[in-house]
């Protein structure tokens, strides 16, 4: 299901009416793409909080669950400040992680090979010609089985814990990682070790997931934005500063 968001942007897209009739609001769907994130009203934006961090949707004052592989996918546009709504922490906060997305790379050429492929025909609006295939709700639960299997030894949830605390001591950040981050850098951190093939967890695995875990979730002080010091700095910076285990 696909949402695009704008400064008058309806909330009935997630619930307090009917919608279409059906009696059903359009965020009920398994993945959502909720396009342009920041230009949703800050009502807009409660109550799709509501269905990320409840799992459910308020309809004329009845509350419906979601699915169980209910996921949200969010774009954000980073360039224009008008029409836009900085989302709050709060909600933030509940993204599992937060893609960076920059320039086609030269040295492999990336961008001729996207020319290449409007210039033979590919269309992106058509998404059923797409060399796609569906992933199906017991794959996805095997998957799930196979990230929880994954084993950590103590020093690791123990590493974990260490580079969260860092973050609320470390000078330039106003606001470090909360727990519900340390939760999803662990979670982030099975899955790239089952993607690896492995059932263990290692260091490795925890650096890795760290920057796209962090980034949306550090709150700089103002000093060190006026440096220009970006979160993917200071996440690295605390990773030095964090003894590994052995």
């Amino acid at each position: 299901m696909d949402i695009r968001f704008d400064p008058g942007g309806n909330v009935t897209v997630f619930g307090g009416t009917h919608s279409h009739g059906q009696g059903h609001a359009t965020v009920f769907a398994q993945l959502v793409l909720a396009d342009e994130i920041n230009r949703a009203t800050p009502k807009a934006q409660s109550a799709l909080l509501e269905a990320m961090e409840e799992r459910q949707v308020t309809i004329d004052g009845v509350s419906h669950p979601l699915s169980g592989q209910f996921a949200v996918f969010a774009t954000q546009n980073p360039v224009e400040f008008e029409g836009t709504y900085p989302l709050p922490e709060a909600e933030l906060d509940r993204f599992l992680l937060k893609i960076r997305l920059d320039y086609p790379d030269a040295a492999a050429q990336e961008e001729e090979a996207i020319l290449l492929r409007h210039h033979t025909g590919f269309d992106p609006r058509q998404v059923d010609a797409l060399d796609v295939e569906a992933l199906d709700a017991g794959q996805l639960a095997a998957a799930r089985r196979q990230v929880s299997a994954v084993t950590v030894e103590p020093a690791l949830l123990a590493y974990v814990a260490a580079i969260a605390r860092r973050t609320r001591e470390w000078p330039s950040v106003s606001l470090g990682i909360s727990p519900r981050g340390s939760v999803h850098l662990l979670h982030v951190a099975k899955a790239l070790a089952a993607l690896s093939g492995r059932d263990y967890l290692v260091p490795d695995d925890v650096k890795r997931a760290a920057p796209a875990v962090f980034r949306h979730r550090l709150i700089l002080e103002a000093a060190a934005e006026l440096d220009a010091v970006t979160p993917d700095q200071v996440v690295a910076d605390v990773l030095a500063a964090v003894d590994v285990p052995k």
